[in-house]
Formats: C-alpha cells, sequence, structure tokens
C-alpha cells in the first residue's frame, strides 16, 4: 500500500510527526502523535507568531508568563474580584517560589514540595485549593503555548490543609444583646438588614434603593462592590449565577430599608446612590463596617459580658442558623443565601442539625 502523502511542512520522524515554519526568517519546530494533531499546532504556532502572542520556551520565566496569561487568558473571562484574587495568591504563595524560573524548569516535584510546605505552614485547604487551581490553569495554557511539553501540576498529589475554622453564629442571646448594643451604631440598620436577609457583605454594600420591590416586597441582589486597588470602588456581578436572585423582605425590613433613605439628609438624593453610604454619600468600605463591629463588641465587653470577636460574615451566618432553626426547608435557604449547590448551604450549616433532627424525631415519637 503506497504510503500516505504528507501535507507540507510536515514530515515523519520515527513514530511520531514533526511540523516546520519559517516565519520572518527564524524556523519554528512542533511535533505530534497523528497528522491532524501537528497541523493543529502548526496553525496555532503560526497564529501566535503573527499575533506577537509566541515567546521562546526558553526565554520566559513564570512571572512573566502568569502576567501573560491573566492579561490574554483571564482579564476577559473572569470578575474583578477574581482577577485581584489570583494576584493577592500569587504573590503571596507562588511568586516567591516560581516567579524567577523558567517556566520549562519547574517540574512536578517542584508543585508538590509548595503545596506540602503550605501543610507545614498551617494554611487551609481552600488556600492550597487556590494556588492549585492558579497553577494548574496557566500551566495548562502554556502546554498548549508549546511553552512545554506537560502540565506538572498533574504530576502531584493535592495535599490536604488545615481545616478552616467552623462558620460561627451567634446564639440567639448573643444576637439580641448584639442588638441592643448595635441601636448607638450609624451602621444599626446596615446590621439588622443583614441579619433578616443573609446579604453577603458587598452585596449590602452594593445596594440601591431602586433595587427594593416594595410591590413586591423583595430586593433584587444584582451586584456586589468591591474596592481595586488603583480603580477604588467597582461594581461587580455577583458571586455566581445563583447568587443574582430576589430575596422576600417583611414588612419591618422594608420600613428599616425605607428609615435608611433617609437617614443621611443630603441635598440631591439620586435613586441610584447606594442606600448604605456613608455622611458624604460614598461608598462604605469594608473598614469602616469592621471597625464599627468592634467598636460594638467593645462596648458590650466593657459592660461585663462575654462576647467574641465577629465579622459581618457572622451576621449572614446567623440569619442561616436562625432560618434552620425556625424550620426552613434546605432548598428555600438555598435559594435566599445564593449558593450554587444545596451541599454547600448543608455543609455550612450541619451545626444546626443535631437539634433540628431531634426536634423531628420528637414529632413522630407517636408512631410507635
Amino acid at each position: 500500500m503506497a504510503e500516505r502523502k504528507l501535507p507540507k511542512g510536515i514530515r515523519k520522524n520515527g513514530n511520531r510527526y514533526q511540523g516546520r515554519l519559517t516565519y520572518r526568517g527564524e524556523q519554528y519546530c512542533v511535533s505530534g502523535d497523528t497528522i491532524t494533531e501537528t497541523k493543529k499546532k502548526l496553525n496555532d504556532l503560526r497564529y501566535r507568531l503573527e499575533h506577537g502572542l509566541f515567546v521562546q520556551k526558553d526565554k520566559i520565566t513564570y512571572s512573566e508568563w502568569f502576567a501573560i496569561w491573566m492579561d490574554e487568558y483571564k482579564a476577559n473571562k473572569v470578575k474583578a474580584g477574581t482577577l485581584v484574587t489570583y494576584n493577592v495568591i500569587y504573590n503571596e504563595h507562588i511568586k516567591p517560589v516560581f516567579g524567577a524560573k523558567q517556566v520549562f524548569e519547574i517540574r512536578g516535584d517542584h508543585v508538590q514540595r509548595l503545596l506540602n510546605n503550605m501543610v507545614k505552614q498551617g494554611l487551609s485547604t481552600s488556600a492550597i485549593d487556590l494556588v492549585t487551581v492558579i497553577l494548574n490553569s496557566s500551566l495548562k495554557q502554556a502546554v498548549k503555548n508549546g511553552l512545554i511539553e506537560r502540565n506538572p501540576v498533574e504530576q502531584t498529589e493535592k495535599p490536604r490543609g488545615v481545616d478552616s475554622k467552623s462558620h460561627i453564629a451567634l446564639t440567639k442571646e448573643q444576637q439580641a444583646l448584639f442588638m441592643e448594643f448595635a441601636k448607638e451604631s450609624y451602621l444599626y440598620n446596615f446590621y439588622t438588614v443583614m441579619l433578616r436577609t443573609g446579604m453577603r457583605c458587598g452585596e449590602m454594600q452594593g445596594l440601591k434603593y431602586s433595587d427594593i420591590d416594595k410591590a413586591k416586597q423583595v430586593v433584587h441582589i444584582q451586584r456586589t462592590l468591591k474596592s481595586i486597588t488603583g480603580k477604588g470602588y467597582v461594581e461587580d456581578n455577583p458571586k455566581t449565577k445563583t447568587s443574582k436572585r430576589d430575596i422576600p423582605l417583611t414588612a419591618d425590613t422594608i420600613k428599616i430599608l425605607e428609615d435608611q433613605r433617609k437617614f443621611w439628609k443630603f441635598k440631591v438624593e439620586p435613586i441610584n446612590r447606594y442606600l448604605f453610604c456613608n455622611e458624604y454619600g460614598e461608598p462604605l468600605s469594608r473598614s469602616r463596617i469592621q471597625h464599627e463591629l468592634n467598636n460594638i463588641v467593645k462596648r458590650i465587653t466593657e459592660a461585663g459580658y462575654d462576647f467574641p470577636r465577629i465579622t459581618s460574615h457572622v451576621l449572614r451566618h446567623t440569619f442561616a442558623t436562625r432560618a434552620i432553626e425556625a424550620g426552613m426547608q434546605p432548598q428555600t435557604l438555598k435559594t435566599i443565601l445564593g449558593h450554587s449547590s444545596l451541599s454547600m448551604t448543608m455543609d455550612l450549616y450541619s451545626h444546626v442539625l443535631p437539634d433540628t433532627k431531634a426536634a423531628e424525631m420528637e414529632k413522630i415519637a407517636s408512631a410507635f
């Protein structure tokens, strides 16, 4: 049988195929297991050369590649907040180890050692997961771009870090105590609405009066507010697709939101101003929100009560805990909280279930 004629620029070398092309006087080479694979690599290489995306594998450090990967492959694909998170994780954990290394020098055992050292430092599983995601995704793209033959992350076993502290919620007594001492705070309405709706802090910061639908008695969660270094405050999409949602409002909560609308006396009150803002009409910063929480807790402890340090997220967990205690169905709670899966809701609030299960069992006691 006659041997299949090879396309121009491709030749067979043993059991593999090699493709060659010349661009601006320089010769470039790719290889593949099949003719189709080799042709695809040649076409990809030609595109990268013509669009200035090609870099020699022995001339690029991981730090340089990370910048390219973020700009070319992530900037228009993920949310602004995710880009900030990636940069923080990269600078803190990855850059000191791999930043100056040539991309092709990074081996699987290097990545494994980095992850193992994170465990030894007592870092959480979530931090290790983020480092793994960044390295895996960026080096997977490096394979596609011909910088390396294999993704070294695929040769590793992800270790388990320290479990994050369980999500605490205020007891009913602590909640009542907090609300009593919070009455003096200019953020009383902020904390009250958070406790009554379970909204995330960024969603509260980005809330506008136009999001309140009094006729349907719901609040439309349509954005989250983030602080980006060098850009100030920017509006971002909610955390996940399921985060864009409607949360039912009680009559009491609607009244609190109406009171907040009139809290600051501005000469001009545009309908699209952030509902919770500072005295100048500017967005509330997370630092101010936390600072005021600290002040409230300080007043509580100075009054002689034992009270934990809390963050705004504790108020969200407290809402969810009260909801489960009151018998709210998990699927309903998942929708209100904007979780992407039911398992996430149940994992976070499984600490409430023992008491709830005991109460449910009492309901069927008469059947036996």
